[in-house]
């Protein structure tokens, strides 16, 4: 009973505090002492707005978010992609690089998810303080930093700002982008292309060392890299900028997309969707490609990857051929595709299956002799090329589809 006054005298004050002080500074410290724990306060673009740093708290992960002011793409990938953190509930979760669980809390004010509340959990005791509590607390934090972005002369003041909010779809027209960006960096900002950076196996083991950021700003000059929904993006500026990424990928374990060429940064939300699609394929377990590819390489496999499943496109001579190769183990399927992108050509088709002449000869008299498939008539080609090329996907994954590597940035 005494535990639960002394608590409710505490978050009184703590209430108190912030009517009648208006510091975040204060704030952050004072509801680290109620609730018995080192916190951070993230804004929505992951830099730390505020914190409590307990005497003779020690966690390298925690004191480099401090000291660099905002937290590690990892952290920032968890916040993106956490299911509980995305559906506005707070999540238990154990960084890699720390031997404390955290709790993450998002931060909303009207509506709006303004930021997250980080609690580094260094005894266990987090998961016994009361809802209402963290409720309390969640609430005056999340006030206090819509009171301090609402200072801000404008909500969108940074490059990093209104590129979020462009891809967030949050412009009506290209005019309305150009009004809101000018004056700023943006208004005369032309990338040739832009990067994504997928960070689902990439683990910082570089405390004291060059982290990834600084490896992208260091070589890449004015990519300005930020976390986008769990993944970094960054833009690409000058032809040869794409080339640095075969080893980053190597040394931090990362896959990499780079995007069709940028015309109008207004454009920006479709290239991105195509961008963030293709990267997803890379992460099918079936794609053993490159660990950087182009947008363009994976036009076609994304293109068949968005019909999977769509057998009812597919003729049924073919599915019927598709069966007797499962069944014989024959190739009739790759023959009919290479013949038809070889423009019917016996030499380009031979070289492409590593197979002699005559045996292509023989397979494409059977395809249209035993199988009824007529390669004479042109306007069935881009019938029969869909649906062989739907089988081979199912069947081959998207590997069998991938263009020769093109570096467009």
């Amino acid at each position: 009973m005494e535990e639960k006054r002394l608590e409710s005298c505490n978050a009184e004050a703590l209430l108190d505090e912030f009517f009648s002080q208006d510091n975040f500074r204060q704030l952050a410290l004072s509801t680290g002492e109620l609730i018995g724990c080192p916190l951070l306060v993230l804004d929505d673009t992951f830099h730390v707005a505020a914190h409590y740093l307990p005497l003779g708290f020690s966690d390298a992960l925690f004191e480099t978010a401090v000291r660099c002011g905002e937290i590690t793409y990892e952290a920032g990938a968890i916040i993106s992609k956490n299911a509980m953190l995305t559906a506005g509930w707070a999540d238990y979760v154990q960084l890699a690089d720390s031997p404390y669980r955290r709790r993450f809390a998002p931060l909303i004010s009207t509506g709006v998810r303004l930021g997250c509340l980080i609690c580094v959990d260094t005894d266990g005791h987090l998961e016994q303080t009361p809802p209402h509590t963290w409720e309390m607390v969640e609430h005056i934090t999340a006030k206090q930093l819509f009171m301090e972005v609402s200072r801000q002369d404008k909500p969108s003041e940074t490059v990093e700002d209104i590129l979020m909010h462009l891809l967030d779809g949050g412009f009506s027209a290209a005019a309305h982008f150009q009004l809101q960006a000018s004056g700023t960096y943006p208004a005369d900002f032309h990338p040739r292309a832009f990067a994504l950076i997928d960070l689902e196996t990439y683990h910082s083991a570089y405390m004291g060392k060059q982290h990834l950021k600084e490896e992208l700003e260091a070589q890449i000059a004015d990519s300005h890299p930020f976390l986008y929904k769990g993944d970094v993006f960054l833009f690409l500026h000058r032809e040869g900028d794409g080339d640095i990424f075969s080893e980053l990928a190597e040394e931090f374990q990362l896959k990499i997309l780079i995007s069709a060429p940028i015309d109008d940064l207004f454009t920006l939300p479709q290239l991105y969707r195509t961008a963030r699609e293709a990267l997803e394929l890379m992460k099918d377990e079936r794609f053993h490609g490159e660990a950087v590819c182009t947008a363009q390489q994976l036009r076609t496999p994304l293109l068949l990857k968005n019909l999977e499943g769509r057998g009812d496109l597919i003729p049924i001579a073919l599915r019927r051929l598709a069966a007797h190769d499962h069944e014989k183990d024959t190739q009739y399927c790759e023959t009919l595709y290479h013949y038809l992108t070889c423009c019917h050509s016996l030499k380009k088709t031979s070289n492409a299956l590593y197979t002699h002449r005559n045996t292509v000869l023989y397979r494409i008299r059977r395809l249209q002799e035993n199988f009824a498939i007529s390669l004479e008539e042109p306007s069935q080609h881009a019938d029969l090329l869909l649906g062989v090329s739907l089988i081979l996907f199912e069947i081959k994954g998207p590997d069998f589809f991938l263009r020769a590597p093109k570096n467009e940035a």
